[in-house]
């Protein structure tokens, strides 16, 4: 089975899908969201190609990680990219998605909470190929793929 993580940026969105037959990485990319689209059309091209991406890779399961409650500096851009992500999972022919803050992420992936960070700065490996040469929303989209395992 295929799964996907998702990670929401202001400007782009990273995902990773995973093969969890043989727990690989298929693909880890980032959609970047053109400097020029106003608010409605840069969601709308999140949207179009996120279910390019589902149908392409044949994701059966995904995951989305969102802001943390407590977050510092809540991002609107961030938090409209991921209502729109959702939506996006809700349109497609996923059998289960999950939304998930630090918790419910580590919980789902099998993982102590407490390893989250210090795997997403590259410090502790979850046993992934190349994980220090990867961005940080690299590693979460990831993590957020393994715990779509469970969605």
């Amino acid at each position: 089975m295929k799964t996907i993580g998702i990670r929401a940026a202001p400007s782009a969105v990273t995902f990773a899908v995973i093969d969890t037959n043989d727990n690989s990485v298929v693909n880890v990319e980032k959609i970047k969201i053109p400097a020029a689209f106003a608010t409605p059309d840069a969601l709308k091209y999140i949207r179009s190609s996120l279910l390019d991406i589902l149908r392409e890779y044949d994701v059966e399961q995904a995951g989305v990680r969102v802001t943390e409650s407590q977050a510092d500096s809540p991002s609107v851009e961030r938090s409209q990219i991921e209502g729109v992500i959702q939506e996006a999972f809700a349109s497609s022919n996923l059998k289960a998605y999950y939304v998930g803050q630090i918790a419910s992420i580590s919980a789902r992936a099998g993982f102590d909470r407490a390893r989250f960070k210090p795997m997403v700065a590259g410090e502790d490996n979850p046993g992934v190929e190349n994980w220090g040469k990867m961005t940080k929303e690299a590693r979460e989209a990831i993590l957020c793929a393994m715990g779509a395992r469970n969605a």
